[in-house]
């Protein structure tokens, strides 16, 4: 079975995020997407998420509708302890969830026939060669990267880990082909949607929020209801 993992802060989960996940489960013939929201996130250390009951929460509720989409515990918050001089414990930081970790956890669960598909924004897939062992994630696993206009091949091939990055001259004909379609380099599969952008943000979301203004064509219903019960974002 081609499986997708699909982890974020989602804060909150939002159409764009929903509309990602179809077209590569249609484009990659994708028999099942583990939404992974992350419960301690590299990229965003010092800024405040929502509780990571609450974005668990809106993920189920997201993903009720389509069988294929599965919520995920993966990066779920985890009690972490150690003792200290005197013998007590107490309460540690929670590590960060890395990616690398993640993928390596979901795949020993998996048949040997079965291939992972991660699914990823290209304004992130722009830091991938930043993320913790960059260049392992490639041997792991299939990359679904959501394109958008302005971006061209020569921008993807240039944003990988510098040993898988392929030589300037090589990319050179890339720079006018816009960034879609299949590119298959050395130890890399990327599969480039060109057809998903919904111009839709997560931080838009909240700053709509926090200034009482509506949010129904961002997020689903039930989300959006979640959202108002709780007193999310300032709403």
């Amino acid at each position: 079975m081609n499986i997708g993992l699909f982890g974020g802060t989602f804060d909150p989960i939002h159409k764009g995020h929903l509309a990602l996940a179809a077209a590569a489960r249609e484009g990659c013939g994708l028999g099942r997407i583990h939404f992974v929201p992350t419960d301690v996130p590299p990229h965003r250390a010092e800024q405040p998420v929502a509780a990571f009951v609450h974005r668990y929460a809106m993920t189920v509720l997201a993903t009720q509708e389509e069988k294929a989409f599965v919520p995920s515990l993966l990066e779920g918050p985890a009690e972490y302890v150690r003792e200290d001089k005197k013998g007590l414990l107490r309460t540690a930081a929670a590590a960060p969830n890395y990616s690398i970790d993640t993928i390596r956890k979901l795949k020993r669960e998996f048949k040997k026939t079965d291939r992972l598909f991660f699914l990823i924004g290209i304004d992130a897939f722009k830091d991938i060669a930043k993320w913790h062992e960059a260049e392992a994630l490639f041997s792991e696993c299939e990359f679904i990267v959501a394109s958008r206009p302005g971006y061209s091949l020569a921008d993807v091939a240039s944003a990988l880990p510098e040993r898988l990055r392929p030589r300037s001259e090589v990319t050179k004909p890339f720079l006018k082909q816009p960034a879609k379609g299949d590119l298959v380099l050395s130890g890399v599969t990327l599969h480039l949607l060109d057809d998903v952008n919904q111009n839709i943000s997560a931080t838009a979301i909240r700053q709509a929020l926090a200034s009482k203004r509506p949010i129904k064509k961002f997020v689903p219903a039930s989300v959006e209801e979640y959202i108002k019960k709780e007193g999310l974002y300032g709403s």
